[in-house]
């Protein structure tokens, strides 16, 4: 039985969850565990974002059955001279392997595309990251191929270049 999600918008009392998604686990594929600094950093943009028009994107804390499990989130970015958005998630390890990034970012598609303005959301999970790649399929996204991909700043490597159509501006 599929478990239902609902995004809640990214709060001043999130903070923890950044905390929590520090962990060497959950920060293999995105350069390793940040500094304090950093996450507190990280935290005023998501709040920053999420103060924005809903268009721009949005920071969400995933919610299931009551808990916070992880986030998700979208924001504005220039790929291959067309303005898109990116994606990207992340899912406590103790809730991971029941479906809940697939049906968080099902959710964030649906949210930008009824609020956005951009045609495409992309995601760029590493191509040794199966669980994300998994979670592109599940959540309706098309693997366009293998790219050359930055992050965190800095650091290259092979990703894919999975997108989903959000059906506004002509798509």
């Amino acid at each position: 039985m599929e478990i239902t999600v609902r995004l809640e918008p990214w709060a001043e009392d999130d903070f923890w969850l950044l905390l929590r998604k520090n962990e060497p686990a959950m920060t293999g594929h995105l350069g390793g565990p940040e500094t304090e600094d950093k996450l507190r950093d990280r935290h005023r943009r998501y709040l920053a974002l999420s103060a924005r028009e809903p268009g721009a994107g949005r920071m969400f804390r995933v919610v299931a059955d009551g808990e916070s499990v992880g986030s998700v989130g979208f924001w504005e970015r220039l790929w291959e001279g067309e303005e898109v958005y990116e994606t990207g998630w992340g899912i406590l390890p103790e809730f991971q392997g029941r479906g809940l990034a697939a049906g968080a970012a099902r959710a964030l598609v649906a949210h930008a595309g009824a609020h956005g303005t951009r045609r495409h959301l992309h995601a760029f999970p590493s191509v040794d990251h199966p669980a994300s790649n998994a979670v592109c399929r599940a959540a309706g996204f098309t693997l366009l191929g293998e790219v050359r991909f930055e992050y965190p700043p800095g650091e290259w490597h092979a990703s894919g270049n999975w997108r989903v159509a959000l059906g506004g501006d002509g798509s």
